[in-house]
Formats: C-alpha cells, sequence, structure tokens
C-alpha cells in the first residue's frame, strides 16, 4: 500500500468515526460533553490532516499534521478516562462547555459541534467500552498508522 491510499484509509476512518458519534447522539440519545465534543474536532483534524497528505506532493506534511491531531486526542481521551475512573470528577457545566458553545462552528453546526452532556455520564457500553475508550483505542491506531506513513521510507 502506498501513502495515498493509508492516508486515505486514515480520513475515511476518523469522519466514519464523526459518523458514529452522530448516530450515538442524535438516534441513541447520547449528549455530547466538552471532551468528547473536543475528540470530535480531534477527529476531523485527523481527517482533514489525512486529506492534505493524501492530494499533496507532500503526504508526510499531512500525515504530520494529523499525527499532531491524534496525540492531541489521546490526550483529551485520557482526562477523560481519568474522570471516568475517579468518581465525583466531572466536567460538567463548566466554563469549558460554556466556551466550547460559543466558538463558531458550535453555533453555527450545534448538531455537531454543541456540548450538553455530562462527561462522568459517558459510561455505555457499546460492544464491552464505553465511548471514551473506544475513542482512545481509534486515537491510538491512527497515531499508529500516522507515525508508520512518517517513518517509511517511500512514498
Amino acid at each position: 500500500m502506498n501513502s495515498r491510499s493509508i492516508l486515505l484509509a486514515t480520513a475515511a476512518v476518523s469522519f466514519g468515526l464523526i459518523g458514529v458519534a452522530l448516530y450515538l447522539q442524535h438516534a441513541m440519545n447520547m449528549l455530547p460533553c466538552p471532551l468528547c465534543v473536543i475528540q470530535r474536532y480531534l477527529f476531523i483534524a485527523i481527517g482533514i490532516g489525512a486529506l492534505i497528505g493524501a492530494f499533496s506532493q507532500k503526504p508526510k506534511l499531512g500525515a504530520g499534521i494529523g499525527l499532531l491531531a491524534a496525540l492531541g486526542g489521546l490526550g483529551v481521551v485520557g482526562k477523560h478516562l481519568y474522570v471516568l475512573a475517579h468518581p465525583g470528577l466531572s466536567c460538567g457545566i463548566d466554563p469549558l462547555e460554556t466556551a466550547l458553545n460559543k466558538i463558531p462552528t458550535a453555533t453555527a453546526l450545534p448538531f455537531l459541534f454543541q456540548a450538553d452532556g455530562l462527561c462522568e455520564n459517558a459510561t455505555d457500553a457499546l460492544f464491552g467500552l464505553s465511548i471514551p475508550q473506544w475513542s482512545a483505542v481509534w486515537f491510538g491506531i491512527l497515531t499508529l498508522t500516522l507515525i508508520w506513513v512518517l517513518l517509511r521510507r517511500r512514498a
């Protein structure tokens, strides 16, 4: 497989995960919390970075952009898992939620970027893992994929 194919697959996975998040939100009534919304932004950034790499003459530039977003995602989901592991902690209704909901993308696309849920409520299991655990798995897979693209010698 060449870098372009890998980057296109990375973008498809990233945007597909946004589709899953929207399904869970709108069909299953799982409201996203502030940390969930930040993860959405980062999955989108991974997808955009991968597309930049796939369609430019410098695939490693796009892979690098995507990798930075994936590493940020690992940090954010790590915080989310920490909140879930420590009952009593919350990111709930706080300045982060207020600030996130005032970003132009959240006001223009509230169905995608408005944070209405509580981080500590993200415990519903899907195939045995909570949504933040699944997010961590996918950020990990995407991180490793993008590192591989960056380290391989051929384009």
